[in-house]
């Protein structure tokens, strides 16, 4: 047995090469347009078939290290890398423009992030911006008809998760018997922010979804629509998802897809059995009192 069988962490590129048709993945170019290979070197995007589809792919690179930014390395998204996942997503689009949305081509996020990168360089730089214009290019791809699929291979970790993976239509994730690791923030930053003792978040942490951790939590919270449990079926499970991405689409079932749908799937699976009260009294209060600012 290798001795990696038992986790994917900081194999970003064995997974592309796991999941699609053998032999055709070309990095660093997507329809005619070539990437500086030296530029975000933690991040990995190119085209490639799946069951003989063109096939936007991005991913982490957690071997990569980024010399210009010192913080950047083990899979973690700094300022270029940002910037060089949300061209390609821009990119895609471009390829695709004249397309009807039955054949704007899919767009598969491989997940493997410890988070982004947290030097004061990049913060100067703008780091947040970039991050964000990755985010907001898969939302703009997600609307525009293009499948968005993310699995979790790894590590799905505070921002970098938020602007690589949960802007996807459908997120898929390993269990976690392959290490598989998946948090919005560490139960030391929420006790900070609520002003909660730590003893207490913990005690949580076993069995509320929304202070938990984890692969099973997140399912539960709607966060992940699917758990693999074998390798062999990251392939056969993507391309399952790809094409149920389509179908809703088609349908114009927009509202079970994204961010919008996982919230929806949490309240199924009585993860998030609060966020539609909340909403409707939210909405209910504002109605109550619009018209005084709107129409003023």
């Amino acid at each position: 047995m290798d001795e990696f069988d038992n986790t994917m962490i900081g194999r970003g590129r064995d997974a592309i090469e796991m999941i699609v048709d053998p032999g055709t993945f070309q990095e660093n170019l997507i329809e005619g347009y070539s990437f500086d290979a030296e530029y975000g070197p933690g991040a990995v995007v190119g085209t490639a078939k799946m069951d003989g589809q063109d096939t936007t792919i991005i991913a982490n690179d957690a071997q990569a290290f980024n010399e210009r930014f010192p913080v950047v390395f083990g899979g973690v998204i700094g300022l270029e890398e940002g910037y060089k996942m949300a061209t390609a997503v821009y990119r895609t689009m471009k390829a695709d423009e004249a397309k009807p949305m039955s054949k704007k081509r899919p767009i598969v996020l491989i997940v493997d992030t410890p988070g982004n990168g947290p030097g004061k360089l990049e913060e100067i730089c703008g780091m947040n911006k970039s991050t964000g214009a990755y985010q907001l290019a898969l939302a703009e791809a997600r609307k525009l008809g293009h499948p968005i699929v993310a699995c979790v291979i790894g590590r799905a970790i505070s921002g970098a998760f938020l602007c690589h993976g949960l802007q996807a239509d459908h997120i898929l994730a390993l269990s976690k018997d392959f290490g598989t690791m998946i948090h919005v923030m560490p139960l030391t930053s929420i006790a900070r922010i609520t002003k909660m003792d730590i003893e207490r978040l913990e005690e949580l942490s076993t069995s509320n979804p929304v202070f938990a951790a984890g692969v099973d939590f997140f399912y539960k919270l709607g966060g992940v629509q699917e758990i693999i449990n074998k390798l062999e079926d990251m392939r056969p499970v993507i391309l399952k998802h790809i094409q149920e991405v389509y179908a809703l689409k088609a349908a114009g079932k927009f509202e079970e897809l994204g961010p919008w749908g996982r919230g929806l799937l949490g309240d199924k699976r009585g993860g998030r059995t609060h966020r539609l009260k909340a909403m409707a009294k939210m909405n209910e209060e504002f109605d109550a009192v619009a018209d005084k600012y709107i129409n003023a």
